[in-house]
């Protein structure tokens, strides 16, 4: 008889806050936020590049983040949707402000 155990991973540059993002994660002590990160690296950028964009963070907490998404895909997914034009178009269609 197997059992699967669960672990819980613990990122040490990770965090969320409600009032910080949405309560999006992020890289502590910033404003960036995990989709972020997941975003640059979807179009080709890499670690090194990344840091050279962002200055203030470090290569260590950019695999942190990096490892965060594939420790939370679904949730980070989401997040990444929610802010696409597109969801956000369909979702205010209609709306004055959205032209």
């Amino acid at each position: 008889m197997s059992t699967k155990t669960s672990k819980q991973t613990i990122h040490s540059y990770i965090t969320s806050d409600p009032k910080i993002c949405g309560g999006e994660p992020i890289i502590i002590d910033t404003r960036i936020s995990v989709r972020l990160i997941v975003k640059l690296e979807n179009i080709g950028k890499s670690v090194d590049e990344i840091v050279a964009m962002y200055p203030h963070i470090t290569h260590a907490q950019v695999h942190d983040a990096l490892s965060y998404y594939y420790d939370n895909k679904e949730e980070i997914d989401r997040f990444i949707e929610e802010n696409s034009e597109e969801y956000i178009r369909k979702r205010y269609k209609g709306s004055p402000w959205l032209k």
